[in-house]
């Protein structure tokens, strides 16, 4: 059974940062890329940053470009979002999904398959 769960959500100030990490399991994760993606109230589920397997190449939407990082650990089945610099926008439930290899470098929500139930980020003074 293929399952995604996330966690290292919670609240934090702005300018301050966060790390999530989505465990994989029933399958390995070195045949699959893995996206972040995040949904405000009231808004569309959008897609943060991904990674690709093998070579780790890595895409970021552009409100994140540079403040966000993102990685995996083949060994452990875990991927990371490190967010630093976050702002009062970055409000949002996050979810890490799975995509097969042949899906390529994208943050479409319509590519993934399999997701996580979710992990609240909430910015906040």
């Amino acid at each position: 059974q293929v399952q995604l769960v996330e966690s290292g959500g919670g609240l934090v100030q702005p300018g301050g940062s966060l790390r999530l990490s989505c465990q994989l399991s029933g399958f390995t994760l070195d045949y699959y890329a893995i996206g972040w993606f995040r949904q405000a109230p009231g808004k569309e589920r959008e897609g943060v940053s991904c990674i690709s397997s093998s070579d780790s190449m890595t895409l970021y939407a552009d409100s994140v470009k540079g403040r966000f990082t993102i990685s995996r650990d083949n060994a452990k089945n875990t991927a990371y979002l490190q967010m630093n610099g976050l702002k009062l926008e970055d409000t949002a439930v996050y979810y890490c999904a799975a995509a097969p290899l042949e899906v390529g470098l994208t943050i479409r929500v319509a590519d993934y398959d399999d997701w996580g139930q979710g992990t609240q980020v909430t910015v906040s003074s």
